[in-house]
């Protein structure tokens, strides 16, 4: 048994939760991850992983031999690494997911950027609202709006985001201005789905937080439809500041109960643990950092 194989399969397995992918991952039969990882605990002489038909899960000796695993092939791969002059220039193809809005708006300027410092590489943005699976789904890095979950990721904090409230300058003309998030249910409101599944709006006054139960008269599922309908005066609707940005620039919209505004949500860039990042996810951060404006709390 090569040491380094069976910590790889058993890495692997740990990480997708399961013999089949981690074969498919490492492009072996699902029989000779099975093997390395037995013999992997044949040799410790523990169990490290807990099977079952349905799922695969670390014992708890397993969970702390995967924390000590991982640093060893992150030394090796670090080692390899230095003896590789062309590992000290970006190489290869990048693959970054974001959010489909903010992706569009935000995150292809900087591929292309970065495309253009580095010919010699590639580039892919994945476009979706749904949160991957960056091992799963082969994607080196993510760009992330919102709180995120305890997970092995590392996450590097890029900006921040504002929920704001907007409308019409003709629809406010006519129904009036509201003050306080009361005031809401006097009013027409739209619910963009994909910011809260829920009609409740939340604010904040003084540190306390405020729930308002909203009857939505327009809903959809797509940001872009409910500015578009904000801005033909069909009432108030709730988004993130990008969203929006296009249409307070042009005067179409305007930003109502802004001292009432929950905090911002973070932005996050965040890409799979390792003490060696590829040159290729650093240069990209490092340009990210050193270029991109995403303070969007102003």
């Amino acid at each position: 048994m090569d040491r380094l194989d069976a910590m790889t399969a058993f890495v692997a397995v740990a990480d997708l939760q399961g013999f089949a992918p981690a074969a498919c991952k490492l492009g072996l039969s699902p029989s000779a991850v099975t093997r390395l990882v037995a013999a992997l605990e044949e040799r410790v002489g523990a169990r490290l992983l807990q099977r079952t038909t349905r799922s695969v899960t670390l014992t708890d000796v397993g969970a702390r031999y995967l924390e000590r695993a991982r640093r060893i092939l992150a030394d090796v791969e670090e080692a390899e690494g230095s003896a590789q002059a062309e590992r000290t220039q970006p190489a290869g193809r990048l693959v970054v997911s974001a959010p489909v809005g903010f992706g569009r708006l935000h995150v292809t300027p900087l591929i292309s950027a970065w495309l253009k410092r580095y010919p010699e590489v590639a580039g892919e943005l994945r476009l979706t609202d749904r949160v991957v699976n960056l091992v799963e789904d082969g994607v080196d890095c993510a760009i992330r709006i919102g709180q995120l979950p305890d997970s092995s990721l590392v996450a590097r904090a890029v900006g921040d985001m504002r929920r704001i409230v907007v409308a019409s300058p003709d629809y406010l003309a006519a129904r009036g201005v509201p003050k306080t998030p009361a005031a809401l249910a006097k009013h027409d409101t739209i619910q963009f789905g994909a910011l809260a599944a829920a009609p409740d709006w939340r604010f904040q006054d003084a540190g306390r937080e405020i729930r308002v139960a909203c009857t939505p008269r327009f809903t959809t599922n797509v940001a872009d439809a409910a500015i578009w309908h904000a801005e033909q005066g069909g009432g108030l609707t709730r988004v993130l500041a990008y969203q929006a940005a296009e249409g307070l620039a042009a005067g179409r919209l305007k930003v109502v109960l802004r001292k009432f505004e929950p905090p911002p949500l973070p932005i996050h860039i965040v890409y799979p643990t390792s003490r060696l990042l590829s040159a290729k996810v650093r240069s990209f951060i490092d340009l990210l950092i050193e270029t991109a404006d995403w303070r969007f709390a102003r």
